[in-house]
């Protein structure tokens, strides 16, 4: 017994650790992760009866409850409801499902629904070497698990995209049933508009997986995946969109084959891949969808722009931040090379001795078989933007940032500057300090 309690007095002393270190000492850096507002938290923390209910059952066409089999439903079925129709709202569609517990599974229910409903198994998909989320690989979910045949778009490195002539020859040859787009590393548009046609053409599916980009698509930029084609839209709740951990998947049932693809994609949500649905994140999305609606824009828009100040400032500075022609990035992340300061691992590692926490990350060009030493960094600018940083405070964050990377000082003697720069930045931005707030401007927008 003496045991088990020494282990949960440490549990409890390294989470309590964890929650001041990363919250209070680190910037954060990481693409993938995602900053809530204190409203968002609170709601979260009013959730706590619902984060243990169940929900299994069907939905409509609408991405409505359509039946449960569990009794006490009541107030349930209307938190599902209210919080699919603001997603609907917040992104002008006619669907969604928000019962996904990740973006992972997100794909897993999509890939797996459209696969079904065309009867082909080949999907063609950004290579993984050039930013594809695993999940779309053949070593991955779509391969390892739904065993589907990936065939790679044709990537162009010099525009680090899709090359769009080139995967339409695949797509004629390969006749995939599915045409995915979006990915992990992900600095610029992805050619859908100029592929919709010829993926039409041989019958498939258009599905855009924009986990990393959903809060710049919320905000207006970047692009826009319906506008230009695709058929569905896959995605994380927590990354550039603010929310809890979670998945969603969007759609427009326009067309009886549609229909069929959304019924497809329900049954693979349930019952083949889910049955608790995670229920106590739901509120919290819906806040952060509002927050989104009002603050959106300028959120992302601040967000890109730092991020491609970052990379102008890294650059002009001795850094090699990739696609300086094209002005560094489209989105909320820079890749950088770091091969000729030790290479990815060394500087990341490094880099969160002096407590600023982001990836090493595979480049197209490296060799792929050895992962653990790559020549890149990932870089991302939507937490430390909703933070408040501006554009003399990115500035500042780049030059510590480039003092540990080029080795001026140690790690340790950089740390407590970053602490003292995160220390200025306590408040979160673009969204609401408390559910009162939030209330209040629903009233106002109301009138």
């Amino acid at each position: 017994m003496n045991e088990f309690s020494d282990l949960v007095l440490k549990l409890l002393e390294a989470s309590e650790n964890h929650e001041y270190y990363r919250d209070k000492e680190c910037i954060n850096l990481i693409a993938s992760e995602g900053l809530k507002s204190p409203a968002v938290k609170q709601i979260m923390s009013l959730s706590t009866d619902l984060e243990g209910r169940y929900a299994e059952g069907e939905n409509d066409l609408e991405g409505h409850v359509a039946k449960r089999y569990y009794q006490g439903q009541k107030y349930m079925r209307e938190i599902e409801n209210y919080s699919t129709d603001l997603i609907k709202r917040l992104f002008n569609c006619e669907w969604a499902d928000i019962r996904l517990v990740s973006g992972t599974h997100a794909n897993l229910a999509t890939f797996k629904g459209l696969s079904l409903t065309s009867k082909n198994r080949k999907m063609v998909v950004t290579p993984l070497s050039c930013g594809a989320h695993i999940s779309h690989d053949y070593a991955g979910l779509a391969g390892s698990v739904l065993g589907l045949e990936n065939i790679n778009h044709v990537y162009n490195i010099d525009e680090f995209n899709i090359d769009p002539d080139k995967s339409a020859h695949v797509i004629r040859a390969a006749k995939p049933g599915i045409v995915t787009f979006g990915g992990s590393l992900f600095l610029f548009p992805h050619p859908i508009k100029e592929l919709k046609t010829v993926a039409k053409e041989v019958g498939a599916f258009i599905a855009y997986d924009a986990s990393h980009v959903l809060g710049l698509i919320a905000g207006g930029i970047f692009q826009d995946p319906f506008g230009e084609g695709a058929d569905f839209i896959t995605s994380s709740t927590h990354k550039t969109f603010p929310g809890p951990q979670g998945g969603v998947i969007l759609g427009n049932p326009k067309n009886k084959r549609l229909e069929k693809a959304i019924k497809a994609i329900q049954f693979a949500i349930f019952p083949l891949s889910t049955s608790n649905t995670h229920l106590g994140r739901l509120p919290a999305l819906g806040i952060a969808s509002l927050e989104m609606k009002m603050y959106g824009k300028d959120l992302a828009q601040q967000t890109v722009r730092n991020a491609q100040i970052a990379g102008q400032y890294l650059y002009e500075n001795g850094a090699k931040v990739l696609c300086e022609s094209k002005g560094f990035t489209r989105s909320h992340q820079i890749a950088v090379e770091v091969d000729n300061f030790g290479g990815g691992k060394k500087v990341a590692q490094n880099l969160e001795e002096a407590n600023i926490i982001l990836n090493k990350n595979l480049l197209p060009y490296n060799d792929q078989d050895d992962r653990d030493n790559p020549s890149g960094l990932r870089i991302g600018f939507q937490d430390v933007t909703r933070r408040g940083f501006m554009e003399s405070d990115i500035k500042h964050l780049c030059d510590l940032i480039l003092t540990v990377m080029m080795e001026k000082k140690k790690p340790a003697e950089v740390k407590q500057s970053v602490i003292e720069l995160k220390n200025e930045f306590n408040q979160i931005k673009y969204g609401f300090q408390n559910l009162e707030e939030a209330i209040k401007n629903c009233k106002s927008l109301v009138k």
